[in-house]
């Protein structure tokens, strides 16, 4: 049997090491209010440009009469040789599964799209790691070859994820937008995890260009959590002041859809076209933004839920060595009263 002063060290050591998950959870409760809050506060202009556009839509001739074909680039659908990709993972673990899942998501997609030349943007140290140990990174002296392989890393995005700037998401979808007019890309996927409310996340795959429709998500693959998951996600949520719903901003979605519904007759100081060529790319922009905010949230409601899930498994295993201690000193004392007895015994 152990010894009663290993056991106590071993308890001390467990202790500690929940203090410290305990104190992890916090903090990621903390950071998930505050991601929540920013994400909230970026919706009502991204709703507001959506349906500034879907009322330009009406007004504009975004379609030649003759041909049928859009006229703006980015609504312009072809097929989809060249592809770029753009993984959203965390840049820390102890966030439980939520790195593993969008890498496994990002590999299946990855796996349905063979055959095709595949660029893949990384956002993340996570997800930067495990693609650059499984694909090459792409080298621009070398961009007209033939030989390379058929999937390569062409940008890496470490640290950005601490503070959103919208600045440093503009200029990575200028440049996405510029590459994709030049027909250098034919598709762009961002994978990441969707999140509305803690019980309602789901890690997707959506289609950012070419765009079909506006207003409309292009989900090309989706993953939703499971009843157990969200079970958990609830009971780490208890104490730690998040709230499982999500916000009601049903006012200020009929307050924007409004805009675009209304039978009025707007007058632009800009052109209708004008305007919406103008526009479209900034909507392309704020689908990333959204993507690389939710992703965060996301990520701090896993890494709650699983210092919650680590700070339970460390009481459970301190009641256990504490029951292991109490036998040992029970055996211990048992043993040295027999002695005493026998002895007294022989005598």
């Amino acid at each position: 049997m152990p010894n009663v002063l290993d056991i106590r060290r071993r308890i001390r050591s467990v202790t500690n090491t929940r203090q410290i998950t305990k104190a992890m959870k916090m903090v990621s409760a903390a950071k998930l209010r505050r991601a929540q809050e920013r994400a909230l506060a970026a919706r009502p202009y991204a709703q507001m440009l959506t349906n500034v556009l879907k009322s330009l839509v009406s007004r504009a001739e975004i379609y030649d009469p003759e041909t049928g074909e859009p006229k703006h680039p980015l609504l312009a659908a072809r097929p989809e040789n060249n592809i770029l990709f753009i993984v959203v993972s965390g840049d820390k673990g102890l966030a439980g599964a939520f790195n593993t899942n969008i890498l496994k998501a990002a590999t299946k997609f990855l796996a349905t799209e063979l055959g095709k030349n595949i660029e893949i943007e990384a956002i993340g140290r996570k997800g930067r790691d495990f693609l650059r140990r499984r694909y090459p990174a792409a080298d621009p002296r070398n961009a007209d070859s033939k030989e390379l392989p058929h999937t390569t890393i062409v940008g890496e995005h470490i640290g950005v994820l601490n503070k959103v700037e919208y600045e440093m998401v503009g200029e990575m979808a200028e440049r996405i937008i510029e590459r994709y007019r030049k027909e250098e890309i034919d598709s762009v996927y961002l994978v990441f995890n969707e999140f509305k409310s803690v019980i309602a996340q789901r890690l997707v795959v959506e289609k950012i260009l070419p765009i079909g429709e506006v207003g409309k998500v292009g989900i090309a693959q989706a993953d939703e959590m499971t009843q157990e998951q969200k079970q958990q996600v609830i009971e780490a949520s208890k104490g730690a002041g998040v709230g499982v719903r999500p916000a009601d901003t049903k006012a200020i979605d009929e307050a924007a859809a409004h805009f675009a519904t209304a039978p009025v007759d707007y007058v632009y100081e800009q052109p209708a076209t004008e305007l919406f060529n103008t526009l479209l790319p900034k909507y392309v922009a704020i689908q990333i933004f959204r993507g690389l905010l939710e992703s965060v949230a996301a990520e701090h409601a896993a890494r709650m839920t699983a210092m919650e899930a680590a700070t339970s498994n460390a009481t459970d295993m301190i009641d256990s060595l504490t029951l292991v201690m109490n036998r040992a000193r029970q055996a211990k004392i048992t043993k040295e009263i027999i002695e005493i007895v026998s002895g007294a015994a022989a005598m």
